[in-house]
């Protein structure tokens, strides 16, 4: 009976680091409390792509907007924090063909260079100077086989989810600090 208190508090003590610092994905956040308004400018397009730029800029701001806890501004001046990127590649590559052998699903690999910098200590937060994304996506049946330049288009649909799960994966990176 005596040990009985002492079994209790140890198995509470084995438990206590548990329950601690856990939250629900994509809720975190491991920026300091004083960054409140970050910038998103306009990212380098280092492609043959027009506007691809445009398309992951905004869509990076929209991410950090629906996160629910910063005013994103659209420059690097006037903001806590500012991420800066550029892309320096995207390409289109076959990965799964039918029975004709023509390809039906293509792998999108988005090569760029990310940096996010609290302006007020000068300090970079997170980088990742070679940040490959690379996701599978299905051909868009107005979308001619093969050709990257269609698929990543001005009126692309196809852009338009890649350029939403590339902006998901960097602000998560971003904030929940993988």
């Amino acid at each position: 009976m005596r040990r009985a208190p002492a079994v209790l508090l140890a198995v509470l003590l084995a438990l206590a680091p548990v329950a601690c610092g856990y939250s629900l994905a994509g809720r975190g956040s491991f920026l300091p409390s004083y960054i409140r308004v970050i910038g998103v400018p306009e990212f380098v397009n280092q492609t043959s792509y027009p506007d691809v730029e445009r398309r992951f800029s905004e869509r990076v701001r929209s991410e950090f907007i629906g996160r629910g806890r910063y005013r994103v501004l659209p420059q690097d001046t006037g903001v806590d924090a500012v991420l800066r990127g550029t892309i320096t590649s995207m390409s289109l590559v076959p990965s799964t063909f039918n029975e004709s052998q023509q390809a039906t699903r293509y792998t999108v690999v988005v090569n760029t260079r990310i940096e996010f910098v609290d302006l007020t200590t000068n300090k970079t937060l997170w980088e990742n100077p070679s940040m490959v994304y690379r996701e599978e996506y299905e051909l868009p049946a107005d979308t001619q086989a093969g050709n990257p330049s269609a698929f990543f288009g001005q009126g692309s649909n196809a852009l338009e989810r890649v350029a939403n799960d590339f902006a998901r994966s960097v602000v998560s990176a971003i904030l929940e600090a993988f």
